[in-house]
């Protein structure tokens, strides 16, 4: 998504209205499944010398389920506004804010996703458990040990 910075010198803003997909490659990278086309919409405008990109990005990426790695859509909105004189070199004509959109994407991705399948998985057998972060952490067999303290 190339814009001209030079047509924002005689425009007060920019509009943008479109719909961006991304490269299958960046999102397995990413470790998502998969991910229909994302909504972009906002505007650049001028601000007193500054060129400043308020977009608003709106989604649905497939996140693979931590527990039975099932696919689990996840749905996302989020607000970009970016001062892009930050970003923009001196001599330069043009900017692609698709680089921007996707880093604020990869942060929208969540650490863990639990389908909700996974409330019926067996988390325990004979011999064996599940143990995940919310339990108690410890040796056990050095639990008599406390009592001679």
């Amino acid at each position: 998504m190339k814009f001209d910075l030079n047509s924002l010198n005689t425009k007060d803003k920019i509009i943008i209205d479109s719909k961006v997909t991304f490269p299958k490659e960046d999102l397995e990278k990413a470790k998502i499944l998969d991910m229909d086309e994302v909504s972009v919409q906002g505007e650049i405008r001028n601000n007193q010398e500054e060129s400043i990109l308020n977009i608003t990005v709106k989604g649905e990426m497939i996140l693979p389920c931590n527990l039975t790695l099932e696919p689990v859509d996840y749905p996302f909105s989020l607000e970009i506004e970016e001062n892009l004189n930050e970003t923009i070199k001196n001599s330069q004509k043009t900017i692609d804010i698709l680089p921007i959109i996707w880093e604020n994407i990869l942060m929208e991705i969540p650490m863990r996703v639990i389908s909700p399948k996974a409330k019926d998985m067996k988390t325990k057998g004979e011999g064996w458990e599940l143990i995940t972060d919310s339990k108690e952490k410890g040796n056990h067999s050095l639990a008599k040990l406390k009592d001679l303290l």
